[in-house]
């Protein structure tokens, strides 16, 4: 079949660059070892942050789940999708949030798509942290409203933003809570502050927040004491929850427009029991067993210390989310290569996920890595970086 000749040409060019993505089978359970063809290693790529993914609660709670409602709900939350147990998700999530309301979406990815598209339109603006996730970027360019980009935590270029667009009837600062790629925390309190100042209102996501900040791990909203001065929260039940999923938790009106309005929540089958009622037992299990978050932060003070030690650069990064910053994409791939081989899953992110010349492994410590995990993944990062001249 003709038409498509030029993609092999695309994939060629993303090769040389070394930004082709290879998709790598994992034959185990999500841990922190994984069996990858045929041998264990070391993940270190995994937003698993609590190991929830295989946490006994939550697995029986799926297993009932299917017994009494079967595998799936057969239809949109709309028509005839919605059962009692999504409904009493949104309300337990809304309670852990401190939020009037939530609601459920298929992914977090979704859930920003959903949000932003439904709720500008071509009177308003988006002001955007320029480092946000690429779920709020792609929202942006489906809503009709305006765009305004401030650089990445510079709070003089987001007060300047917010004085030259009060024009506008509706303004929205968004800004991800953890950035996803260096690892950083939002400086919230501050953009809350000139958020009020002008008149703005506040979208946080906290993806990569959720299960790890705040109290039981409410995220960076709850970390910073700011529980009612932000208008829209978006999580994920993705990555720390361990399973699937996001949500948008703020004002019943919100949640109800966005039943209303938003299109992947609209035009999508809603989760199956299995995966309501085990991001159910997850809320308990996070209100219950701080354990996990204490042994989360344990885990990952350890293991950014080790690889500050060996020399590495890991940027500015406040979280679990570690990056090792090598600049060229053609070394940092024989980098992320070089640690498979030696047992060790660490990923490569390159452009045009991040900036060109920013090339880095990314790794995320979780609770279930044992520190024998952690110094034999340290002393592999030291064999590989020594041997690339990455470190001396």
């Amino acid at each position: 079949m003709k038409g498509f000749e030029y993609l092999q040409e695309e994939m060629d060019r993303l090769r040389e660059r070394s930004s082709f993505h290879q998709l790598v089978e994992i034959a185990s359970e999500q841990s922190g070892r994984v069996q990858i063809g045929g041998r264990e290693v070391i993940q270190l790529s995994s937003n698993n942050y609590l190991g929830l993914t295989t946490h006994p609660k939550m697995k029986a709670a799926a297993f009932r789940a299917i017994e009494k409602l079967g595998t799936g709900t057969g239809s949109v939350r709309t028509i005839a999708g919605t059962f009692s147990m999504h409904v009493e998700l949104e309300r337990k999530l809304a309670a852990f949030k401190h939020t009037e309301a939530s609601l459920v979406f298929q992914s977090g990815f979704t859930a920003n798509v959903g949000v932003l598209s439904a709720l500008l339109d071509e009177q308003d603006i988006v002001i955007s942290d320029a480092l946000n996730h690429a779920s709020i970027i792609d929202g942006i360019r489906l809503t009709k409203a305006a765009r305004r980009i401030y650089q990445h935590a510079d709070m003089g270029d987001l007060e300047k933003a917010l004085q030259e667009t009060q024009h506008y009837r509706k303004r929205i600062v968004v800004t991800d809570g953890v950035f996803s790629m260096d690892g950083d925390v939002a400086p919230l309190p501050d953009i809350v502050e000139l958020a009020e100042m002008y008149d703005a209102l506040i979208m946080v996501d906290d993806a990569h927040a959720s299960g790890v900040f705040g109290r039981n791990g409410r995220g960076t909203v709850d970390h910073f004491d700011l529980n009612g001065r932000v208008h829209i929260q978006v999580g994920t039940l993705s990555k720390a929850i361990g399973v699937l999923g996001g949500y948008v938790a703020s004002s019943s009106a919100v949640c109800e427009y966005l039943i209303q309005r938003a299109r992947p929540f609209l035009f999508s089958t809603s989760h199956p029991p299995a995966v309501t009622a085990a991001c159910l037992a997850a809320v308990d299990v996070l209100l219950n067993e701080q354990g996990l978050i204490d042994r989360l932060w344990e885990n990952t003070r350890f293991f950014k210390q080790g690889l500050q030690d060996l020399g590495f650069d890991i940027g500015k990064s406040e979280s679990p989310i570690t990056p090792v910053i090598v600049g060229d994409e053609a070394l940092t791939m024989k980098f992320s290569d070089r640690l498979f081989a030696e047992g060790v899953m660490g990923t490569c992110i390159g452009y045009p996920t991040v900036p060109a010349g920013a090339a880095r492994v990314r790794t995320i410590v979780t609770a279930v890595h044992t520190k024998e995990d952690l110094q034999t993944a340290l002393d592999v990062f030291a064999k590989v970086g020594r041997e690339l001249k990455l470190i001396t």
